[in-house]
């Protein structure tokens, strides 16, 4: 599909509720915004079975130590980016296992790249540079449905034999390449014709946040809904840190920071622990021999 194509795409639509948008006030522009906003929750919801296959995809490849890699330009590769570089913090994964990879390198995160979105070869070139391999998952993310980049990505990983996945917020982009599983997010017309940063960004975004969240989840990053794979690296984090043990063992907070800092910062094994009675060596082998599933270690106790 060549650029003079793709104006009928739904992406590309003009928003009915805003042909006169820079005649009105600040205010008005934000509630014209706000309310075309209101539809992106909705339309996840419907792609819900979709993003569940894809995040069972996933899920199936990590847990035999492969990796998730996120492929995508502009907006669409800078989500990904910020989703992977989220999951070190936030699960203590490693930062290998989830990786985000923008067209145009580091330098398009802050600027545009002009044609890097266009440049097929270089897809392939970023991928084998980062280390992608049969077996590691590919999600590409293309909010129009047409970015070369991200279709020339794809097509390395399906001929690898790879797990495929395609974001896009253009019901045609199923039928653009073939993939393992592809969500389709039809969020219509943006406020600003073709600005697909805005409803078609925030939509990507719910998604990259399931998909990870869920699938973290799952490989045993989170007991209830705490995240009891954080590490303490900072003193925010050793604050949470030491609230995490606090819920998980019913210590006082001094006591609880006694023992995360006996655990060198690390919430599971302070707990096992605690629970388990053990020292800090023989807690991280139950977790390791657990597949880091602290539910498996100490069963079921109560959060206070």
């Amino acid at each position: 599909m060549s650029i003079n194509q793709r104006g009928h795409l739904l992406t590309e639509q003009r928003y009915a509720g805003s042909t006169d948008l820079d005649q009105h006030s600040l205010a008005e522009i934000l509630q014209i915004i706000n309310q075309a906003d209101q539809q992106v929750p909705l339309v996840v919801a419907e792609a819900i079975p979709a993003i569940t296959t894809a995040a069972e995809l996933i899920f199936n490849q990590l847990v035999q130590r492969h990796h998730l890699f996120y492929l995508g330009a502009g907006t669409s590769g800078r989500l990904g980016v910020l989703d992977a570089a989220e999951c070190p913090p936030t699960f203590s994964a490693d930062p290998q296992q989830v990786q985000g990879v923008l067209a145009g390198g580091e330098r398009a995160l802050v600027q545009a790249v002009e044609g890097a979105e266009d440049d097929r070869d270089q897809a392939v070139r970023d991928l084998q540079k980062r280390g992608f391999q049969t077996g590691d998952v590919l999600c590409g993310i293309a909010a129009g449905s047409t970015t070369p980049y991200v279709l020339a990505g794809l097509e390395y990983a399906h001929d690898l034999g790879s797990p495929t996945i395609f974001i896009t917020c253009n019901p045609e982009g199923a039928q653009l390449i073939t993939v393992d599983q592809v969500i389709v997010l039809p969020v219509g017309p943006e406020i600003l014709t073709g600005s697909t940063r805005m409803k078609a960004g925030t939509a990507t975004k719910l998604v990259l946040n399931m998909l990870s969240t869920s699938v973290m989840v799952k490989l045993g990053k989170v007991y209830g809904n705490l995240m009891v794979d954080l590490r303490a690296t900072n003193s925010k984090l050793w604050e949470r840190g030491t609230r995490f043990v606090q819920y998980l063992t019913g210590l006082e907070s001094e006591a609880a920071r006694k023992l995360l800092t006996t655990a060198q910062g690390q919430v599971k094994t302070a707990v096992v622990m605690h629970h388990r009675g053990v020292d800090f060596a023989t807690a991280q082998q139950l977790l390791q021999q657990a597949e880091g599933h602290l539910r498996r270690v100490i069963g079921n106790v109560a959060i206070n």
